[in-house]
């Protein structure tokens, strides 16, 4: 079940009110709320629109879905980009904890279950970095680790990277899944229908996901 939007611009704004939502309903009940963001391409808008949310960003702490193995000031970080998009104006009071050179799980667990989910998807049906064709895949959506390594090759651009595992990502109150184009929306409807790819175990999953989808 796709929430369908006709623009990418009307996709970000449904996507940061959503987020910025669960954001408010956490804190309006705990201490301090946790969001978790991704790279590619859908987030950027969405953080753009974020960044502005009248909640009290010093009580967020945000980290990512994924990271490539690269420096923050390098184009291909996501901790470079929630930082270029995200973490301005009223959001720059947020923590950022990142997952490269050194995750923490032991601060990833505190923060669980995540509040707030950002993720993206490729048209292989790759979440975070679950990528298929990663010879460690298998483990990294069975094992209770919460994170784990993907080698270099694999994935656009093909770095080493680190990502929340599956029983990670399991652990949230709200996952919203961005996706554009025929070629996505196919994946999904496969993924739907029982194939297995990543995004089809996370649709499976015990975590409440929002698919939102754009043709454009």
């Amino acid at each position: 079940m796709l929430e369908t939007y006709p623009t990418p611009a009307a996709l970000a704004d449904a996507a940061a009110q959503a987020v910025e939502a669960r954001l408010a309903d956490a804190l309006a009940v705990r201490p301090r709320a946790s969001l978790v963001g991704t790279g590619g391409r859908s987030p950027a808008p969405v953080y753009d629109r974020l960044a502005a949310a009248p909640i009290d960003w010093a009580r967020v702490v945000v980290t990512l879905s994924d990271e490539r193995c690269v420096p923050e000031n390098s184009p291909d970080s996501n901790a470079g980009l929630a930082h270029a998009h995200l973490l301005q104006g009223p959001a720059a009071e947020a923590e950022l904890l990142p997952l490269w050179p050194h995750a923490d799980e032991a601060a990833l667990a505190a923060l669980m279950p995540f509040d707030a989910v950002i993720l993206g998807m490729g048209e292989d049906g790759h979440v975070a970095s679950l990528i298929p064709g990663d010879p460690g895949l298998e483990s990294a959506l069975t094992t209770d680790r919460l994170t784990a390594l993907v080698p270099e090759g694999l994935g656009r651009p093909p770095l080493a990277r680190i990502t929340l595992t599956l029983s990670a990502l399991s652990q949230s109150r709200a996952i919203f899944l961005l996706i554009a184009g025929e070629a996505k929306r196919e994946v999904i409807e496969r993924a739907q229908a029982g194939a297995d790819l990543p995004v089809g175990r996370l649709l499976m999953g015990p975590a409440p996901v929002r698919v939102f989808w754009t043709p454009g």
